[in-house]
Parts: structure tokens; sequence; C-alpha cells
């Protein structure tokens, strides 16, 4: 005969019966999870991502640039996988094509759809720098950028009667300085000269030739003390011409002025000398 069992024995084998129906619960509850996620997952990349047309392509920011000039631009194709797409890269070639100084591109899912944010480029004067071709014509940004000129969007008159002439890489940063304090100077900056020794010279519309020496180090010196000479030297001047200021030294500017007239010579009127 069996013994009975106890009443303790009893219940370690209900507990046990119980712990495995809750794993055999548990295992089809994860099975039935995976089985949905990879059928949504392969739903989603064979249609849900997917860019089909140039709808799902939104466009912040530009007053300059298209929509269809981005997809040109990034070379966009219709319909592509969106997770195929490198924003880092579409941002690239977007910046490298268009009028734009900040292209920022974001990947949406839901739903799908690229959103591209742009900062226009605009352009702050005319410029000309030295090719081994000779010289080429185009444009500069506030931030000293060359731009091509298909590149230049919006040209305001100031912008068009500005010059920069012998624009290279390395002087981005004092033609951003200069453009920052434009206003400073009465906004009447008229040529931006990079002399081949390095020097830098502006004409500015009331006082004429400036000379502002080489570097960066002592620009913003100079500037303080040219934006001052503006304001105070027409009324100094009393009509007389004046030919140049030398403010290599900001601390001992050096103004030229034109010889006086030996006995028996004769004035020559202002516009005869230009």
């Amino acid at each position: 005969m069996t013994a009975p069992r106890s009443p303790g024995a009893e219940r370690r084998q209900q507990l046990r019966q119980d712990r495995r129906r809750e794993m055999m619960r548990n295992l089809w509850r994860i099975l039935v999870f995976c089985s949905a996620g990879v059928g949504l997952g392969t739903v989603l990349l064979r249609q849900g991502w997917t860019l089909d047309s140039p709808a799902q392509l939104e466009l912040v920011g530009s007053r300059l640039v298209s929509r269809d000039q981005v997809i040109e631009a990034g070379k966009l194709r219709f319909p592509q996988p969106l997770l195929t797409l490198q924003p880092h890269q579409l941002a690239d070639r977007i910046k490298a094509s268009l009028p734009v100084e900040q292209v920022q591109v974001t990947r949406l899912m839901l739903p799908p759809r690229l959103r591209i944010q742009l900062v226009d480029r605009e352009a702050v004067a005319r410029a000309q720098r030295q090719t081994p071709r000779g010289v080429e014509q185009g444009y500069v940004d506030r931030l000293g950028n060359w731009m091509a000129p298909h590149q230049h969007g919006h040209l305001t008159a100031a912008a068009q009667r500005r010059l920069v002439k012998g624009w290279q890489e390395d002087h981005r940063a004092i033609l951003m300085l200069l453009f920052q304090r434009r206003d400073q100077l009465g906004g009447s900056i008229q040529e931006i000269d990079f002399h081949p020794d390095g020097s830098l010279w502006l004409r500015i519309q009331s006082i004429g030739l400036v000379k502002l020496g080489q570097g960066i180090t002592l620009l913003p010196k100079r500037l303080d003390v040219l934006a001052h000479l503006i304001t105070e030297l027409p009324g100094r001047l009393q009509g007389r011409r004046l030919e140049a200021i030398d403010l290599t030294d900001p601390d001992h500017p050096e103004l030229s002025l034109p010889a006086p007239l030996k006995a028996g010579d004769h004035a020559v009127p202002p516009q005869a000398r230009d």
C-alpha cells in the first residue's frame, strides 16, 4: 500500500506545478511579443519608414531655398528607406551647393519624414581672390566665408557697393570682426583690401583710406580708434582733404595731409586730383 502523503508534500507538489504553468505562460508571452515585434519591424522597414514622395520633406527656416533645390543638392531619390539616409552627409551636400550657412537634418519616424532646418547665407560684400587662372569674382558672407556667384542669395545695395580685395581663407576671422563692427564704423566701409605684404587697408566713405596694419591682435583697438576718428575728424578738417590715416600703431595715429601749396602754385580742385 502507498503511504498517504502529508499535507506539506502535497502543497510542495502543487507549488511546483503552479511554477511550471507560470513559466509556460511567460514563455508564450515572450514568443508572442517577439513575433509581433519582428513583424512590426519588418512592416516599418519595408513600408513605414520610407520616403515615398517630396511631400515627406519638411523644409524649415529658409527664405531663399526651395524644396526642389534641396532635393537636387542632396541627391535625394524617391522612394528611399529613411534609415539608409546619413544626416551628416546629406547636410554637407546641401551646404556645399546652396546659399545656406547652417544645415541640420533630422529623421522622424512617426509619421516617416525628413526635417531639414536651414539658416540662409547672405552676402555682405562683393569679393575678389587670386587663383592660378587669374582674379576670381565672388562674394563673402558675414562670417567671412567665400561664396560663389550663384550662392550669394539676397544682396542689399550696401553689400553690392562694398568690395573685399585679396580674399584668402585665413582672412575670415578679420572679415568677421570687421562686419561685426561695421555699424560702429558708421556702416561706411566701401573697400577692404588685403595687400600682398599682409597689411589691411580700408576705404571709408567719410575719411578715405585707412591703414590697419597686419594681424588681428591689435585690430579691435585699431577699430576703436578708427570709430573715434570717423566721428571727430570731418569737423576738424574743415573741408581739407585727408589722403590717408595710418593706425598700425593705434596709440599714435598718423594722418597724411596734402603738402602745402608753394608760391605760384595754383590750387587744384579736389575733383581733378581724384
